[in-house]
């Protein structure tokens, strides 16, 4: 179910979330399975451009146009906005985050 592609964009949260992931995940589970998680993690980031609609509207924030989204992978949630234009990656996080965290990320701007 491919939609009209959009850029793909993410925010300096994710960013810092995902190396702290990834440093976290060397250490607990060595440089092979942390590396495997990363590309995990970066493969569905990338199929956005195209793919955005796929996942389900984030439940922690909804709205009528449905335009925030959640990809729900082993321990983490990635949170998603869909835009006009892009599609902006806002935060990962531990699934297990409260929801006032995850209803923080509507204020994430790129």
């Amino acid at each position: 179910m491919a939609e009209q592609p959009k850029e793909v964009v993410t925010s300096k949260n994710y960013e810092i979330h995902l190396v702290e992931i990834l440093e976290y995940s060397i250490e607990a589970f060595g440089y092979i399975q942390a590396r495997l998680y990363f590309n995990k993690i970066s493969q569905r980031v990338e199929r956005l451009d195209k793919y955005y609609a796929l996942y389900p509207e984030c439940r922690h924030i909804r709205t009528k146009s449905q335009m925030y989204r959640n990809i729900v992978l082993d321990a983490h949630l990635i949170v998603y906005r869909i835009a006009k234009q892009r599609v902006e990656v806002l935060d990962i996080m531990h699934s297990a985050s409260s929801v006032s965290k995850i209803r923080s990320t509507r204020k994430i701007h790129i």
